[in-house]
């Protein structure tokens, strides 16, 4: 199974993208400062998006991309298939010509892998992964919020008690 980079840098941008896209269009200098991602490499998978209408450019002074669909209307599986990734577990490609150029003892069970995959990832949604970083963002402030209570009541005994 090959999912490179192209599938993962191109789900994490449309994530970043949908998560700043009520602001006005993104830049990508921004996506690529934010995720890490060269510049270069953005710009061919962005012609890709907006190629599968999935994202839209705006010109100018304050351009750069917004999202050409709502966020749920979008799946997963649609920007990898937007970028050209393959999501293939046989050796074959499915030509049924892996093992000396017959088909394998465990073809079937490659391509059934093949068919769960593409069904999971287009059953999520862009919405969805934007709602499970949302979350984590706020259960990381909750949490960072609770540690700062301990550590407080923590300081409190050692300077009440001596500790």
């Amino acid at each position: 199974m090959r999912l490179t980079t192209k599938g993962r840098f191109a789900v994490t941008a449309m994530i970043d993208l949908a998560q700043r896209c009520s602001e006005g269009p993104v830049s990508l200098a921004g996506i690529s400062e934010r995720q890490k991602i060269s510049l270069s490499y953005l710009e061919q998978l962005f012609g890709k998006l907006r190629r599968h209408q999935l994202v839209g450019s705006v010109r100018g002074p304050g351009g750069g991309y917004c999202l050409a669909r709502p966020t749920s209307a979008m799946t997963v599986a649609d920007i990898i298939r937007a970028v050209d990734e393959p999501l293939d577990a046989t050796q074959c490609g499915g030509r049924e010509n892996c093992h000396d150029e017959e088909r394998c003892m465990t073809h079937d069970l490659w391509a059934t892998l093949n068919v769960k995959m593409f069904e999971y990832l287009s059953s999520v949604t862009l919405a969805d992964l934007v709602d499970q970083q949302r979350s984590k963002n706020g259960a990381a402030v909750a949490v960072l919020h609770d540690e700062r209570r301990v550590s407080i009541r923590q300081r409190a005994k050692v300077v009440a008690f001596g500790r």
